[in-house]
């Protein structure tokens, strides 16, 4: 599939347009230039609607709508758990979690763990972020990124990462959080009606022009597998899919260190201008991620239907927009680079943040906040370029790449939530209890791997994550106790919730009700 003329001017418009957007949102209207608040904090101003669209738009990406679309192409939507269940994670850490970071004032997750424990544990778990970032998130957005561009405009997929990284290194580079937050609304927007009318234009095809709703009557019809929520055992995907942990087991877990815990997502909470406008960002973020499995799994579960020869599940959506009229396509494919090149940038800020801020900060104290900027940046530059390199090697073999990135994140993420959610709250855990929990969640996980192999990866995190809580709790209380704790008291801190967010966070666990009842 290639673009047509005026597909390609109006992806170049938006290119144009996205760049002047960026650096007027990124004019500098401070003496003396930005600051390290500026910079990676937006100057902690953000309106609620940008942090719900910023949230949403760093987390869609290619290893979302590539990847999960390819997911649904091979399981169906079982896969959209991820998606649902990651509503109502949303509500939990806007009332529980993100009023405790907002209170201490940080900038970064290392920063609260140095706070609440000491800086063992905020440089080891600060260098496996920076490790994750780099060699997990950064290539497997520029692989399939690369792969998407090949296939619908027809460019070389190494030329593809290539652009990507520039552009978002352009928009995203000189402005910091706050260019990345503002340009994300316009990103969403394009994302979610380009993803909507796509949708459309599958269900349509797919019953040979006589609407969506016949078309989704086919697909129930013709692939009634492709519709469990809920997968019994003797289901080929159930490793990927364990049955009923998708409810009560694993899933929580990996949820709740990406929504709760993970560095490029909660940012953009951090920088509210107080925290009843960040949860009413996250509320919002929260039925955005309701629509996501229309946008992108519901193209990959018709794709079985209209491309059933496909020689990898990764190739669905793309392959999908070959559906679009002239013109449209060009709108969509700009919509796919859009979700792309906002996920880059925010990895990168967020790379360039917990560098600068809890390593470098550390290493050079009494720098001035321009040298900080100027850092940061740097080490942005820095991160594209080793993912560039890396990224064919470490990512060319894999079929579904996002299953690939739960199965590698899931031997860390257990340990990441035993050490947040104690340091929040349980006043006797230890630093030495924190670090038991991070090395104890490799050391589980890779044993549980290598002699149970047929322990699906969910449950496996699941086990793990209670191993850790165990270890932690004994590490912590043989040990001399909890001896660096500068975060703020726990009675100090009000989860009280506005009436708005209560009703939104029943409106989600209801919507959740349905869902399930209907397909499990």
């Amino acid at each position: 599939m290639k673009l047509d003329t005026l597909d390609i001017g109006i992806f170049i418009a938006y290119v144009l347009g996205l760049l002047i957007l960026a650096l007027w949102i990124s004019r500098e209207d401070k003496q003396g230039g930005k600051n390290t608040e500026d910079y990676f904090l937006a100057s902690k101003a953000l309106p609620w609607w940008a942090i719900g669209a910023s949230l949403i738009a760093s987390n869609i990406s290619a290893e979302q709508i590539i990847g999960m679309s390819g997911s649904g192409y091979a399981l169906g939507l079982a896969i959209a758990s991820y998606e649902w269940m990651a509503a109502i994670t949303l509500i939990i850490v806007g009332k529980y979690m993100l009023p405790i970071f907002l209170k201490n004032g940080i900038y970064t997750m290392p920063q609260y763990l140095e706070q609440r424990f000491d800086t063992r544990v905020k440089t080891t778990l600060a260098l496996f972020w920076l490790a994750v970032y780099i060699f997990v998130n950064l290539t497997a957005v520029l692989w399939l990124g690369g792969l998407a561009i090949e296939t619908v405009a027809g460019i070389d997929w190494m030329f593809g990462m290539i652009f990507l990284a520039v552009f978002s290194i352009a928009y995203s580079l000189y402005g910091g959080l706050k260019a990345v937050a503002y340009t994300d609304i316009l990103q969403v927007v394009l994302l979610v009606f380009g993803g909507l009318f796509l949708s459309y234009l599958a269900l349509d095809a797919v019953s040979d022009g006589q609407g969506v709703l016949a078309g989704f009557g086919v697909l129930t019809e013709q692939m009634p597998g492709h519709f469990d929520m809920i997968l019994s055992p003797d289901n080929e995907h159930y490793m990927s899919l364990p049955g009923i942990s998708v409810l009560i087991g694993g899933m929580w877990i990996m949820n709740l260190s990406y929504w709760g815990f993970n560095q490029y997502i909660i940012q953009r909470a951090l920088a509210a201008k107080d925290i009843k406008e960040a949860q009413k960002g996250i509320a919002f973020a929260a039925y955005l991620k309701l629509l996501m499995p229309i946008i992108v799994v519901l193209p990959g579960i018709a794709a079985v239907v209209l491309y059933p020869n496909l020689s990898a599940p990764d190739q669905a959506y793309p392959s999908m927009m070959s559906l679009m009229p002239v013109g449209v396509k060009g709108l969509i494919f700009a919509a796919l680079v859009a979700a792309i090149v906002s996920s880059l940038a925010s990895m990168t800020n967020s790379i360039s943040t917990i560098f600068t801020m809890d390593i470098y900060a550390k290493l050079k104290p009494g720098k001035t906040q321009r040298h900080y900027v100027h850092t940061g940046r740097i080490a942005a530059l820095l991160s594209l370029a080793i993912a560039l390199i890396v990224a064919e090697p470490l990512l060319g073999k894999f079929d579904q790449a996002f299953q690939y990135i739960q199965e590698f994140t899931g031997f860390f993420t257990p340990g990441i939530v035993v050490i947040f959610v104690m340091g929040m709250f349980w006043s006797k855990a230890s630093s030495a209890g924190a670090l038991s929990a991070a090395i104890g969640s490799a050391v589980f996980s890779l044993a549980l791997k290598m002699y149970w192999p047929e322990l699906p990866f969910m449950d496996r995190v699941g086990l793990v994550f209670l191993l850790c809580l165990i270890l932690c709790v004994v590490v912590s209380l043989i040990g001399k106790g909890q001896d660096n704790n500068e975060s703020v008291n726990l009675d100090q801190v009000s989860f009280t919730t506005s009436s708005g967010f209560n009703i939104a966070g029943l409106g989600v666990a209801i919507i959740l009700t349905a869902l399930y009842a209907t397909w499990w």
